[in-house]
C-alpha cells in the first residue's frame, strides 16, 4: 500500500470530509504538517503522517490539496503571512530612536521565535527541501523575496516613524536584517540562549543605526 492510499478509519476521532469544509481542511493540515515537518523533518512529512496528525483519513487529504508539494508550497506562504508583523515596528514613543524603534522591532521578531520555534524549524527545513527540488526552487526564492520585502518595509517605516534618512540603501540594509535575523534564529534554536540572543539584538541595532542620520 502507496503512501497515497485512501485509508479508512472506525475510529471517532477522524474527522469526516464531508463534514468539514474545504478552507478549514486546508488550515488543518497545514497546521499538522507544519508540527510534523518541525518534528520529524520534510522526508518525514508523508501525507499519511500529515493526515495522522491532523486527525483525518488520508482521503481528506485529496479533497484539499492536489499533492504534498502543493501543501509544502502553501505551508511556506502561511508561515511568511504569519511573520508578516514580525519585523515592523510598532508606533514610536516620544523622541524615538532608529535605534530604539529597530531594537523593538527585533525583539518582536524573537518573541515570536520563542513562542513558536517550531514555526522556524521547519522553515529550515523547507528552505532546504526546496532548494534540493527543482520543481519547488523558485518557491525559496519567493521565501526570501519576501524576507527581503519584509524587512525593507520596516526600514522604511522606522525612518519614517522617527524623521531619519538611511545613508544606505535600504535594499541593502534590508540583506543585512534578514542575516542577523537568519543567525538569531539559528543560534537561539541550537543553544536557546536568551542572553546571547539579546546581545546580539543590541548590537545589530546599535551597528544598522549607524547607517541613518537622524534628524536634530
Amino acid at each position: 500500500m502507496t503512501d497515497e492510499t485512501v485509508m479508512t478509519s472506525s475510529t471517532s476521532d477522524v474527522k469526516s470530509p464531508q463534514r468539514m469544509p474545504v478552507a478549514e481542511r486546508r488550515t488543518a493540515l497545514i497546521d499538522a504538517a507544519l508540527r510534523v515537518v518541525a518534528q520529524h523533518g520534510v522526508s518525514g512529512a508523508t501525507t499519511r503522517a500529515i493526515v495522522a496528525e491532523a486527525g483525518m483519513a488520508l482521503a481528506s487529504f485529496h479533497y484539499a490539496f492536489s499533492s504534498r508539494d502543493e501543501l509544502m508550497t502553501e505551508l511556506v506562504n502561511h508561515v511568511i503571512e504569519h511573520e508578516q508583523t514580525a519585523l515592523v515596528p510598532p508606533l514610536p514613543h516620544e523622541a524615538a530612536s532608529v535605534r530604539n524603534v529597530l531594537r523593538d522591532g527585533l525583539q518582536r521578531y524573537f518573541d515570536h521565535l520563542v513562542e513558536e520555534p517550531e514555526r522556524e524549524q521547519a522553515m529550515l527545513e523547507l528552505t532546504q527541501y526546496a532548494l534540493r527540488t527543482p520543481t519547488l526552487q523558485s518557491l525559496a526564492r519567493r521565501q526570501y523575496d519576501r524576507y527581503f520585502e519584509m524587512a525593507r518595509d520596516s526600514l522604511t517605516l522606522a525612518a519614517e516613524l522617527t524623521g531619519a534618512v538611511w545613508r544606505v540603501p535600504t535594499e541593502e540594509i534590508a540583506h543585512l536584517l534578514v542575516a542577523v535575523t537568519d543567525g538569531l534564529t539559528v543560534g537561539w534554536l541550537v543553544n536557546r540562549d536568551d542572553a546571547a540572543a539579546r546581545a546580539l539584538m543590541d548590537l545589530a541595532a546599535d551597528s544598522i543605526a549607524h547607517l541613518a542620520e537622524e534628524s536634530a
